[in-house]
């Protein structure tokens, strides 16, 4: 069936994404109740209990509260890098030592015929990373919590089938927002989140032929709305794209519902 993948939840109030494959299925963080995981996944006609590992970007409660209740009931080896284990372990409660599994900032792994690659982002975390998944040749990125996009993480998620990418707030919504200036600071710092217009001129540089999709993901609840960040992303790219250049399709996901399975290779 090559990769498919459902984002269960994105944004400030929790984010957990599962991509599978006929022979291996991941869970990408957990920041969502281990009960609000279940019911998400049966609406989706899958259950915790197929899933092959669970794996970390960082150790923000946003993207860890239901993994020590997920990896017990479920005995699920847990795959994070060896400072994010030392930042988060205090946060999940006892796991079994044989399910604490290191996969260091850019390895690769395999899960059945899921390969995984981790790569290193900016934000305020231990040291916070990005996913890419591969199957045969096609090519899935997950890039979300990012200060700003460097060189290097463009160059690891160019190219992707789909693409999942931070569009976190406005700007000028943010600025005027009631969060005390010292938050709003480090959200609009080189390791915070990035911007509607950050994501857009990011796209500009990572969308190629290849990408059909692309989701808008991690809105802040409180400065940002998925139409602003549709129409800001769309007016950069139809700004500097000539008509005839290619164009991927804006995708949309929700921070209270999962979106529907996305199969690579489907336009």
């Amino acid at each position: 069936m090559g990769i498919q993948f459902t984002i269960l939840g994105s944004g400030s109030t929790g984010n957990a994404t599962v991509v599978a494959t006929e022979e291996g299925k991941v869970l990408i963080d957990a920041g969502l109740s281990a009960k609000k995981v279940e019911q998400l996944l049966k609406e989706r006609d899958m259950s915790l209990s197929e899933i092959d590992a669970i794996l970390i970007t960082h150790e923000h409660a946003d993207h860890i509260k239901g993994l020590g209740a997920i990896a017990r009931k479920y005995d699920l080896p847990v795959y994070a890098n060896e400072k994010t284990w030392e930042a988060l372990e205090r946060h999940i409660g006892e796991i079994a030592e044989s399910n604490k599994c290191v996969m260091q900032t850019g390895e690769v792994r395999e899960f059945g015929s899921l390969q995984v690659e981790s790569y290193g982002i900016s934000h305020d975390a231990a040291e916070p990373v990005g996913y890419c998944f591969y199957h045969e040749e096609q090519k899935l990125s997950v890039a979300t919590d990012l200060g700003y996009m460097s060189s290097k993480v463009k160059e690891k998620v160019r190219d992707s089938d789909v693409l999942v990418l931070e569009s976190n707030h406005d700007i000028d919504m943010l600025r005027v927002g009631r969060y005390p200036w010292n938050i709003k600071r480090r959200i609009l710092s080189d390791v915070g989140h990035l911007s509607n217009e950050a994501a857009g001129e990011a796209m500009l540089d990572i969308v190629s032929e290849r990408t059909k999709r692309v989701y808008l993901a991690h809105l802040s609840r409180d400065h940002n709305l998925m139409d602003l960040a549709r129409l800001t992303v769309n007016n950069i790219i139809e700004d500097r794209l000539e008509e005839d250049d290619h164009r991927a399709k804006l995708m949309d996901t929700y921070h209270d519902r999962a979106t529907a399975w996305d199969r690579l290779g489907e336009e």
